[in-house]
């Protein structure tokens, strides 16, 4: 357990030795940062997966589609999401983040609204190529900041309010589409599922505006406008006493920083484990929607309003897997959780021969896979946080290769004709969600453990600075 919580009860927000001012400063913090990524998130996931709740809701047959186009208009998705990460790998400390990613935002609403225009499958794979550009680098971007501003033990929990937004993101696409189709069908001459793409594009447009007067960027290029010198000062200090790296500046060139990552084996080893929780989420495949409509049984608003009882609960998982992981049994702990329930779901699924309130288990439990993407994510974040632009350019580098994987696995595993059965796309999931808690254990926290012995200033520090994140109860 990290030293700054033990003994600490779990529900208790801040540790033991933070001091009354330290308190204020996070608690400042936590308002600026924390709302405005939920928010932000959460209007990113609703132009990210209002594309399946329009495919069931007349999309398809509107267009004709007849044959994979679902998976693969979202590897076209991922293309442009891979694509849009790779210059942001280097431009993240270089531009103020409170610029940046609303910037971003104003890129993905232009194309999100576009789509409600789309006569054609090629027309369509174009606009969800750019959606996926602008998208690209929110998710780094958002962790990037966190890791700037908060400590190791810290990370987690804001991590994991911050994915809530994907899980409101993806409930609110579907009420939405349930309300478009049966309010909205045929207005101005335009199927509902149209209008679906034109409501998210007005959503996305206040929440642009808001990030460039709300996000405090990061202490190396913040946002003064509601931060103190004094805040900043003590902001920089308690960080620095973690020894992070809080200037971006770099004597190095970006070939002999290119040339350090790459002889450093730690990237390979955080970019193969982001690869294997990649590979083992299921949720953006459209299984569950898939199976709803198959039943036959509900109306195409009910299928919408029935797909979101699975990312509610998400909210669930996601709260539970990442506040544990800083108060209770670390990120080892919960991932191995959040991965165990997720390959008991994979596996009924893969079976699929089962009574149907199995399916209705395994589908709706599916988002304990993706709950603990902060935990990753925030982790990583702790291990790179000797040094600020290693850790933008490996942060965005595992990201971006390991989503890379899924645009031409997913269409291996999950083509769409197969629907709503995926024995290949569930099995495959399965097994990388078991490899991802073997090589967490056996490989990631060992070397958690050799980065913060390097710079363990003696053993005795060592001592009392770091156990990895083995926990013992609270008192």
């Amino acid at each position: 357990m990290d030293n700054k919580r033990r003994g600490r009860a779990w529900y208790h927000w801040y540790a033991a030795d933070d001091s009354p001012e330290e308190r204020r400063l996070i608690t400042k913090l936590d308002l600026l940062i924390v709302p405005y990524a939920v928010v932000a998130y959460w209007i990113k996931y609703i132009d990210q997966s209002n594309l399946t709740n329009a495919y069931v809701s007349g999309l398809k047959e509107d267009l004709n589609f007849n044959s994979n186009q679902l998976v693969d208009l979202n590897a076209m998705y991922i293309a442009g999401a891979v694509i849009g990460q790779i210059p942001f790998t280097f431009l993240f400390p270089m531009f103020p983040m409170n610029y940046t990613i609303p910037a971003l935002e104003a890129g993905w609403c232009l194309f999100t609204l576009l789509q409600y225009r789309t006569q054609s499958f090629a027309e369509l794979m174009s606009y969800r190529f750019l959606v996926g550009l602008f998208e690209a680098a929110f998710f780094p971007g958002v962790h990037y900041v966190l890791g700037a501003w908060y400590r190791g033990d810290e990370i987690a929990r804001r991590g994991g309010v911050f994915y809530v937004g994907q899980m409101l993101g993806t409930l609110t696409a579907g009420l939405i589409q349930s309300g478009a189709s049966a309010n909205l069908d045929g207005l101005r001459g335009m199927a509902g599922w149209r209008w679906m793409f034109i409501i998210s594009a007005l959503m996305t447009i206040p929440v642009a505006i808001a990030g460039v007067f709300v996000w405090p960027g990061t202490p190396a290029k913040p946002n003064m406008l509601f931060l103190s010198d004094e805040e900043l000062s003590l902001a920089v200090k308690r960080l620095k006493e973690t020894k992070a790296d809080t200037d971006d500046s770099s004597d190095q060139t970006t070939r002999q920083l290119l040339s350090h990552i790459l002889k450093d084996w730690k990237i390979y080893v955080l970019t193969f484990w982001d690869i294997l929780f990649w590979n083992a989420g299921s949720t953006s495949y459209g299984g569950y929607l898939l199976w709803l409509k198959s039943l036959k049984r509900y109306s195409t608003p009910e299928v919408n309003q029935l797909g979101t009882t699975a990312p509610a609960l998400g909210i669930l998982y996601v709260l539970v897997v990442n506040f544990s992981s800083d108060l209770l049994w670390g990120p080892s702990g919960a991932i191995a959780f959040a991965h165990i329930w997720n390959f008991t779901s994979m596996t009924i699924l893969a079976i699929w021969d089962v009574p149907e309130g199995a399916k209705w288990f395994a589908f709706n439990t599916t988002y304990t896979q993706v709950a603990m993407s902060s935990v990753l994510y925030g982790w990583a974040n702790n291990i790179l946080r000797h040094n600020t632009r290693e850790r933008s350019v490996i942060l965005c580098f595992m990201n971006l290769f390991a989503q890379s994987t899924t645009a031409w696995t997913g269409i291996l595993v999950f083509p769409t004709v197969e629907g709503p059965r995926f024995l290949k796309g569930w099995t495959f999931c399965a097994v990388n969600s078991f490899v991802l808690v073997i090589f967490t254990y056996a490989v990631v926290r060992p070397m958690a453990r050799r980065e913060e012995r390097k710079m363990a200033p003696s053993p005795e520090i060592l001592e009392e600075n770091f156990e990895s994140d083995d926990r013992i109860p609270a008192k």
